[in-house]
C-alpha cells in the first residue's frame, strides 16, 4: 500500500508542479491564472462529476461566503480572546450559543492550566458540538480550530478565519435535510496559543472513551471512535513572502500532514483525499500538500489518528518566516483583510466539507 501511496502522491506532485510553473509564468505577464467555470477542476482534465459528486457538490453550494464573513466578524467582536481572560469565556459562550441555535447538543471541555512563571493552576474549558451519524454513529471525524488567539488585535486570522470556517461547515451539515452515515465533532479548542493544552486535555480525556456505547444497548456513544482529525489554523492571508499588498497570484491552501508522525502514511492518504476534494469542488483557488505539520492542534491528535491541518502558508517554511506580518499582532483585524483573503479561508471551507461530505456519505434527502 505504501509504493501505491507514494506513486499516487507522486502523480499529484506533477500536476501540482505543472500548475505552478503555469502560474508563475502567468504572474511573470502580471496575469491571475484563469480559473474554469467550476473553479480549478480543471487541472484534472475536465473530469465529469459522477452522480455521487454531483452530490456532495449539492451541499458544498450550500457554504455561504457572507455568512462566514458575518461569523468570523461575530468573533472579532471579543477582541484577541486570548486565553484565561474574560473576552474568551464570553466567545466560548458566544460560539455555543451559534451552535445550539443550529440545533446542535453542545459540550464542554474541562481542564487546568498553569501559566508560565505561576505555579497555581487555572480552570479551562472549551466547546464541541457533534452532528450524529444516522447509520454508523460510532464513527466520526473531528474538524477542528482554536478560539482564542493573542497579539491585543482582534485574532481575525488567527484563528478566527479557521473557527468561523469550522462553524460555517456545521452551519451546513446541520441542515434538516442533510444525513450523515458516521458522525461529525465541530470542535473550538483554547489555549492553542500557550502550546496546544485545549486539543491535549480532549486527547488525554476522551480518547480512552473511543467507541464505547453509553449507556450499554442505547445506541449512542459519547465519543465516536476517531477516524481523522482536519485541523484548520490562519486560513486568510498568502501574500508572498516578501509580502505584497494583494492576495499572490498563486495563492492556496495548504494541507499539511507529518512525515514522521506514527500515521504518516494514513495522514498523507487522508490530505491526498482533501486536495483532490479541493480540486473539484472549490471555486477559487487550489490546494498543495506538504509534509510538515507544526505547531497546531493536530499535533495532538497525529500518533493515534490520520491528521493533518489545513492553513494560508506552510507553517516552517513560510508563516515562521515573517510570511504574515499580521501574526500575533494589532492589526489582526477584521479590517485589515480584503474579500480575496475572506475568499481564501472560504474555499478551504469549500475542501473540508466536499472531503467530509464524501468521508462520512452524506446526502440530502427529502423531509418525511
Amino acid at each position: 500500500m505504501r509504493q501505491r501511496l507514494i506513486l499516487v502522491l507522486s502523480l499529484s506532485a506533477l500536476v501540482m508542479l505543472g500548475w505552478t510553473a503555469s502560474a508563475d509564468a502567468q504572474q511573470r505577464q502580471g496575469q491571475r491564472p484563469p480559473l474554469e467555470p467550476q473553479g480549478v477542476r480543471g487541472v484534472l482534465g475536465g473530469v465529469e462529476m459522477t452522480a455521487a459528486d454531483s452530490a456532495v457538490k449539492a451541499i458544498v453550494d450550500r457554504l455561504d461566503f457572507d455568512s462566514y464573513k458575518e461569523i468570523l466578524r461575530g468573533l472579532t467582536r471579543f477582541g484577541d480572546r486570548e486565553q484565561g481572560t474574560e473576552r474568551n469565556a464570553q466567545a466560548i459562550d458566544w460560539i455555543e450559543e451559534q451552535l445550539q441555535g443550529w440545533g446542535y447538543e453542545t459540550g464542554r471541555i474541562h481542564y487546568e492550566y498553569t501559566p508560565r512563571g505561576d505555579s497555581v493552576a487555572q480552570p479551562r474549558e472549551e466547546v464541541y458540538a457533534t452532528l450524529i451519524g444516522s447509520t454508523i454513529p460510532s464513527e466520526m471525524y473531528i474538524i477542528g480550530a482554536h478560539m482564542d488567539g493573542r497579539g491585543g488585535g482582534e485574532a481575525a486570522n488567527d484563528d478566527g478565519s479557521g473557527t468561523a470556517l469550522v462553524m460555517e461547515i456545521a452551519r451546513v451539515l446541520a441542515a434538516e435535510d442533510i444525513n450523515t452515515a458516521r458522525s461529525v465533532r465541530f470542535a473550538l479548542w483554547n489555549n492553542e496559543e500557550t502550546g496546544l493544552q485545549g486539543a491535549g486535555a480532549y486527547v488525554e480525556q476522551r480518547a480512552p472513551l473511543q467507541g464505547i456505547e453509553n449507556p450499554a444497548g442505547s445506541g449512542r456513544y459519547p465519543e465516536p471512535k476517531w477516524l481523522g482529525m482536519i485541523q484548520h489554523d490562519m486560513m486568510m492571508w498568502d501574500h508572498g513572502n516578501p509580502v505584497t499588498f494583494n492576495q499572490a497570484l498563486d495563492a492556496d491552501v495548504d494541507i499539511e500532514f507529518q512525515l514522521n508522525s506514527t500515521m504518516a502514511v494514513e495522514s498523507a492518504a487522508l490530505a491526498l483525499i482533501l486536495l483532490n476534494a479541493n480540486r473539484m469542488f472549490a471555486t477559487d483557488y487550489p490546494a498543495v500538500m506538504s509534509n510538515a505539520m507544526s505547531n497546531t492542534d493536530s499535533r495532538r491528535f497525529q500518533d493515534l489518528v490520520p491528521s493533518v491541518s489545513l492553513r494560508e502558508n506552510r507553517r516552517l517554511y513560510e508563516t515562521g518566516n515573517r510570511a504574515n506580518p499580521h501574526w500575533h499582532q494589532p492589526t489582526d483585524l477584521f479590517v485589515t483583510f480584503s474579500d480575496a483573503d475572506f475568499r481564501l479561508g472560504f474555499n478551504a471551507a469549500q475542501t473540508t466539507l466536499a472531503a467530509i461530505a464524501q468521508l462520512v456519505e452524506a446526502r440530502i434527502t427529502p423531509v418525511q
